[in-house]
């Protein structure tokens, strides 16, 4: 190569560049893996973990080996563990920690505990020997044990007890303010009511009354004096315990659980602010549109707005179904949004509601949709007089569920939705608003008392009755004529049904008296008797003066027979 001229040498280093910028182009992959293997040889080893020997808050050293089982992890626990026994111990600094070489180890001693081995792999991060690190953590175990034994000197936990004295003293003083403050605040804002609280009005409707502001701000204020007394017991807790040796690792653990705890709960609501806003939105939005259904139904039942063929009577069962259904619909669009509503737990148990609601509210869907149908049906009012099954009243409430009647004994009577829905129902007031309802009732004359007679006395008893209507008039029909006796039926008009059981008094009463008046006996129940000789069945007060029941007349057998000329016989009637 030396006896190459130059030119020959340029040449030859001019094609060794030209084939390495042209190899990458024909062997990319094998480039790049070199390329690759020789930076990852150029770079340094990646440092071991370690794992730190934490002593009364502090580091003291980090451990990189593992001996045997036992991963540095572990390793640093048992020594922090040996540690805070040898400090407990009050004779830590009659005898103190030695350095036992083993060979490839190196043992620190303290009596006889062994209180940790130092390998050679530990010392190497560092980049001093083993020797020298095992020397170096004598010196940092013997300094921390002297430290932890000065903080336990009687001298410390005189001061200790006082600082936690002092404490006390200023918790029992803040306290003592916080009763004797607050309740003055409670009187305050008590007096206040018409004074400078005022209640919160839109024109003429009042939102929130004086009393009702005045209440909300002292829930206001006793809640600020439950967080204060309890922000003031955790700082009192914390404090007290950090001061003394023995209990700082509790003040630490407490304190780092509620710093874990709000950390937790604002990076959860950071999280969450988009769906909060959302959800408020949802909500708004709603509110809203329930309002303007709410107004529009408002006008539909006062006549104000109308359809065709939509009663204002439906106006509000329908609005609460709208209003129902837009809850519904605006809690299906909330959900997603709800904070853990995507987790398995959630979901669990909103299936087994779920499965709940479905088996046990079977006959409240049936009622609900019964009372649906009902609404639209338009079978009674409330106020209309019924008979569903055998209860017959008044019709006083009517919901989605039930329906609730009270009898003219005032006896309220629940009927399920479903039950009415599948009976049959009678409404008396239906027709009575504008035709009338038909009130009915049965007498019984004998045949000796002229039809036409009867017909007179009974509507007469029908117009002297109280809430009788004058038109259409009463009528009678003659149902059927009994072997001793004729059914005349009285039929009368009302407008009020509601007093159907009053107006059927009164209009007895009045047939009695007609009747009586009249001399025309009600054979009902019919009875068979000698009438020959026996006094009449009228009232005494609706009889003449004058009369006496004339006696009984027996005549022979003989003057039965028939006799020419003789009336009485042929009749078959006895002389006197």
């Amino acid at each position: 190569m030396m006896a190459h001229s130059p030119s020959r040498n340029l040449w030859l280093l001019m094609a060794v560049i030209v084939f390495g910028l042209a190899a990458p182009c024909f062997n990319g992959q094998t480039s790049y893996a070199q390329t690759a293997s020789h930076s990852l040889s150029q770079s340094p080893p990646p440092q071991p973990s370690g794992a730190p020997v934490i002593f009364a808050d502090d580091t003291l050293f980090v451990l990189y080996d593992k001996i045997g089982p036992f991963t540095p992890q572990e390793r640093a626990r048992a020594i922090a563990e040996r540690l805070a026994q040898l400090a407990k111990d009050p004779f830590t600094r009659i005898y103190p920690v030695t350095v036992v070489d083993q060979g490839a180890t190196s043992d620190l001693v303290y009596d006889d505990l062994v209180v940790m081995t130092v390998t050679d792999r530990d010392a190497q991060p560092t980049g001093k020997t083993r020797q020298e690190m095992a020397a170096e953590c004598v010196q940092k175990i013997q300094a921390a044990l002297s430290k932890s034994r000065q903080q336990s000197t009687f001298h410390t936990l005189v001061v200790d007890g006082g600082l936690a004295l002092l404490d006390t003293v200023v918790l029992v003083a803040l306290l003592i303010i916080f009763h004797k403050t607050f309740p003055k605040i409670y009187s305050k804002i008590d007096g206040w009511r018409g004074t400078a609280i005022h209640p919160i009005k839109i024109q003429r409707v009042e939102l929130l009354s004086a009393d009702q502001i005045a209440a909300a701000l002292t829930g206001i204020a006793k809640t600020v004096r439950i967080g204060a007394v309890l922000i003031l017991l955790y700082i009192y807790l914390t404090t007290v315990l950090g001061i003394f040796p023995w209990t700082r690792g509790i003040s630490m653990t407490l304190l780092e659980a509620v710093l874990t705890t709000l950390r937790a709960i604002g990076e959860a609501f950071a999280f969450y602010i988009p769906n909060i806003v959302s959800i408020a939105i949802i909500i708004v939005v709603a509110r809203y549109i329930l309002k303007v259904i709410s107004l529009v139904f408002v006008g539909i039942g006062k006549g104000a707005i109308r359809f065709a063929g939509f009663h204002p009577e439906w106006a509000e069962p329908t609005y609460k179904i709208v209003r129902f259904l837009v809850i519904v619909f605006t809690t299906i669009a909330i959900f997603p949004y709800i904070p853990g509503s995507q987790s398995e737990g959630f979901r669990g148990i909103s299936v087994f509601l779920g499965l709940l609601i479905s088996l046990g509210s079977a006959a409240a869907i049936g009622n609900i949709i019964a009372g649906v149908v009902l609404t639209y049906m338009r079978p009674f009012r409330v106020g209309d007089r019924v008979k569903i099954t055998e209860t017959t009243g008044d019709v006083v409430e009517k919901t989605l569920l039930v329906t609730r009647v009270r009898t003219i004994k005032n006896v309220d009577v629940t009927i399920p939705n479903a039950m009415v829905l599948a009976s049959h129902l009678i409404n008396f007031s239906a027709c009575a608003r504008n035709q009338g309802l038909i009130l009915h009732t049965s007498v019984t004359i004998g045949y000796d008392t002229p039809w036409r007679k009867v017909h007179e006395l009974l509507i007469a008893a029908a117009r002297g009755t109280t809430y009788i209507l004058p038109t259409p008039e009463p009528f009678v029909l003659q149902t059927s004529l009994n072997d001793f006796y004729v059914t005349y039926e009285l039929n009368a008009y009302t407008d009020q049904p509601n007093l159907m059981a009053t107006i059927y008094a009164e209009l007895h009463q009045h047939i009695q008296d007609t009747f009586n008046e009249a001399g025309v006996e009600i054979m009902s129940p019919h009875y068979t008797q000698l009438r020959d000789g026996n006094k009449t069945a009228i009232p005494d007060q609706y009889l003449p003066k004058a009369y006496r029941p004339s006696g009984i007349r027996i005549s022979p057998l003989d003057q039965w027979t028939t006799q020419p000329g003789n009336d009485n016989a042929t009749r078959g009637e006895a002389k006197p």
